[in-house]
């Protein structure tokens, strides 16, 4: 497959890159890439350019494949990835939504300023490091049947809070309102059934965290005062996903599409690019069944924010309030849904694919909070850990450009092995305590996959999608402590 060079690349705006349509015969749209200098020297270093090519030649896409400039390497499309095709005439493809569906992001914005909280860190970081269970496979408090799976993966946020593990208030503050329609346990395997059943209220491993943060820098006020942030408050970031059930959602329906493919007929430069036509019963089937695990993903991490809660009252007592740690928002970086978009000047209905990247709608839409329509769509930026974590706004500009989409993170600039071979954990522990940032972590290997020069600075990316127009940096949070697995 033919690479792309710096040479390749046409600078059509101040931080955006194509590839036109003519650098290759399969191609059919052009592709779109923000970033700055030193992020295409990054992309540039490895297939995620070459992948992102590769999104242009699905059957139905429109108007341009994008990648947003956390851009790395991934499964079919890259981390960073942004298309959408035509419904119902379109495709609808797993590498294009990820493993883990609807891994998302949840801020917390607390009363409490973090000056309050600082004598009671270690005690927090203890108390959060057993509330939230974390590792690989670890099971959750919560003992749930059968049936009741069958509940969450219809409800999601709904189910969590009839049954006690959520306020009203979070779930208009979680995008969808934490809750996708058609969603159908049918079309969820036994086998992703069983690996959810003990998951509920999980952090998991990898990138997934828990992290305790002050609000440093507030950018937009107006923004930051409708959004309740403020300078030298506390808050708490919840980053984690659908966890076992939805990583084999994605194993079942990459499978199935697989042996299918034939039938469809359709020619693809890679075969993790694999999908189905949207209106296929292979096509429903999925989007039914990632419905589901994203359901599962919101309900996941509104008991983790009940967990949280927990812990805080339990460490802080008379201090914490019953309504404290509201929830911000809670966006979702893996997931296809179905949205209506201006193709070609007339609103059409698209399955836009996000793969690691968010939401950002602009002010005034339908589907942003009421509250939070002056100012648009909270987009939700973590750092990697020990760095800096940005809360930004979509934009009226993202809509015409991205289909609504902005960058998910910092964007991984190191494999995890590649990582593990050039960090100690143990070394980048006492880095992280020399810098005040208290740790709570189950594994000295899983430090070192997710250290902060594994990873692009996130000051830059933000920077990159600011000066786009599709998103306005509205405050940045700094750690005082980290949960992991």
């Amino acid at each position: 497959m033919k690479p792309v060079t710096r040479d390749d690349l046409i600078k059509i705006g101040q931080v955006v890159y194509q590839v036109p349509r003519s650098f290759r015969h399969d191609m059919r749209v052009p592709a779109h890439f923000y970033a700055d200098d030193e992020i295409v020297t990054k992309a540039l270093e490895d297939r995620s350019l070459e992948q992102l090519v590769n999104t242009a030649t699905l059957p139905g896409i429109v108007g341009q494949a994008m990648a947003m400039p956390d851009i790395h390497q991934g499964y079919g499309f890259p981390i960073g990835g942004v298309v959408a095709t035509r419904v119902p005439d379109g495709v609808i493809s797993p590498g294009g939504v990820g493993y883990d569906i609807n891994c998302g992001i949840r801020v917390l914005g607390s009363r409490l300023d973090a000056d309050e909280i600082r004598p009671y860190l270690d005690k927090l970081a203890d108390a959060l490091y057993r509330h939230l269970p974390s590792g690989v496979g670890v099971k959750g408090h919560l003992h749930i049947n059968k049936a009741e799976l069958d509940q969450i993966l219809v409800d999601g946020s709904r189910w969590a809070l009839r049954e006690g593990y959520a306020r009203p208030e979070d779930v208009a503050h979680t995008e969808e309102g934490g809750r996708m329609a058609g969603a159908d346990p049918a079309k969820v395997s036994k086998a992703a059934k069983e690996r959810g059943l003990e998951q509920v209220g999980t952090l998991g491993s990898g990138n997934h965290f828990a992290e305790i943060d002050v609000v440093t820098e507030v950018y937009d006020p107006h923004a930051a005062d409708v959004l309740g942030l403020r300078r030298g408050q506390a808050a708490v970031q919840v980053h984690c996903g659908s966890r076992g059930l939805g990583h084999q959602v994605a194993t079942d329906y990459i499978e199935l599409f697989q042996r299918a493919s034939n039938r469809f007929g359709f020619q693809l430069p890679d075969r993790q690019l694999v999908c189905a036509p949207l209106d296929s019963p292979e096509g429903q089937g999925y989007l039914a069944a990632m419905n589901c695990a994203a359901n599962y993903a919101w309900a996941n991490r509104q008991v983790l924010t009940h967990h949280v809660r927990e812990a805080f009252a339990e460490v802080l007592g008379d201090m914490f309030r019953p309504d404290d740690l509201y929830v911000v928002y809670d966006v979702a970086h893996n997931m296809a849904k179905i949205e209506t978009h201006l193709v070609e000047g007339r609103p059409t209905r698209v399955c836009v694919h996000r793969k690691g990247a968010t939401r950002a709608f602009g002010p005034g839409h339908p589907d942003v909070p009421a509250d939070y329509r002056p100012v648009g769509q909270p987009v939700l930026v973590p750092g990697s850990m020990g760095t800096a974590s940005y809360i930004l706004v979509g934009t009226a500009e993202s809509m015409t450009q991205t289909f609504g989409s902005c960058c998910h993170g910092a964007g991984r600039v190191m494999s995890r092995a590649e990582a593990k071979r050039n960090v100690r954990g143990e070394r980048l522990r006492s880095e992280l305590a020399e810098d005040g940032i208290v740790l709570r972590a189950g594994s000295l290997a899983g430090l070192a996959e997710e250290a902060p020069q594994a990873y692009k600075d996130v000051d830059r990316v933000v920077q990159v999608v600011e000066a786009a127009g599709i998103a306005r940096i509205v405050a940045k949070l700094e750690p005082l402590a980290v949960i992991k697995g």
